[in-house]
């Protein structure tokens, strides 16, 4: 009987040593974990997107869009732009496809042809090089827009290359761009895609200690323009399209932003 309460003892105290271990464990890991989280936290996390006019907001993996059927393009299309996703790879551009997330149905890429007008990328893809897939992605109709040659190749080539230049200098950006759409847009193809007569595009610096943003306008036409003389205030967009662009801002801050057209902080040659 003395031997059996000893080992009975024993047990008892094999089992508290051990749901002392195990809950020590589990808090120390729980709290190493959650330390883990907060230290990779970023401003990634800032909810950057502009309001959807037509509620049909799609996330894509790459980048976000709201489409607008009237029109078959999206109203915008906004994403994240790190220094570490610039990349210089070389992928063989996949054939345009259809965007399976649209409810209503994107455009064909057949609205294009002998129309005059190029497949203009939203979202380029020259900023998503940084994988097979996010290139790829850019590659849906609905991250299309019609534009002429001289303007795709020349004063919108220049922009897009020059926000590349902005997020290796300021290392994180958040882009929104699209097309002005109005009643009276020319049409093409048989699905009727609008062709908007202007473009703008949203840059956002959320990263203290010099929070900051830009904007342009730009007229659908070929232009050796400097990139300064398009500059515009983000309320002038808002404007124009109807959109709130980010109003997940503090209401002062985005004030300050979106009413300034200034370009001081920004460098433009």
């Amino acid at each position: 009987m003395k031997n059996r309460k000893i080992i009975y003892t024993i047990i008892t105290l094999v089992f508290a040593i051990g749901f002392y271990l195990y809950d020590n464990y589990s808090v120390k890991s729980i709290t190493t974990n959650n330390a883990e989280s907060s230290k990779n936290t970023s401003i990634s996390d800032f909810d950057y997107l502009p309001t959807s006019t037509t509620n049909q907001l799609i996330h894509h993996n790459y980048y976000s869009l709201s489409y607008n059927e009237k029109y078959e393009q999206a109203e915008w299309v906004a994403y994240e732009l790190d220094k570490n996703q610039l990349s210089n790879s070389n992928f063989k551009r996949p054939y345009f496809e259809l965007d399976s997330k649209v409810t209503t149905k994107s455009a064909h890429y057949k609205n294009f042809k002998n129309s005059g007008y190029n497949k203009g990328h939203l979202c380029p893809a020259g900023d998503r090089k940084f994988s097979k897939e996010a290139f790829n992605e850019t590659f849906l109709t609905s991250n299309i827009s019609p534009q002429l040659y001289d303007f795709n190749g020349g004063i919108w080539n220049r922009l897009e290359q020059k926000v590349r230049y902005w997020a290796q200098k300021y290392d994180h950006l958040y882009i929104v761009t699209g097309g002005v759409l109005t009643n009276d847009l020319k049409t093409i193809g048989t699905e009727k895609v609008a062709v908007p007569n202007y473009f703008y595009k949203i840059i956002l610096d959320y990263s203290e200690p010099e929070i900051k943003a830009i904007a342009f306008l730009i007229p659908h036409q070929e232009s050796e323009k400097g990139l300064y003389q398009f500059v515009t205030s983000i309320d002038k967009i808002e404007e124009l399209t109807g959109i709130d662009f980010f109003p997940a801002l503090p209401d002062s801050l985005e004030n300050k932003l979106e009413k300034s057209s200034s370009y001081i902080n920004w460098s433009l040659r």
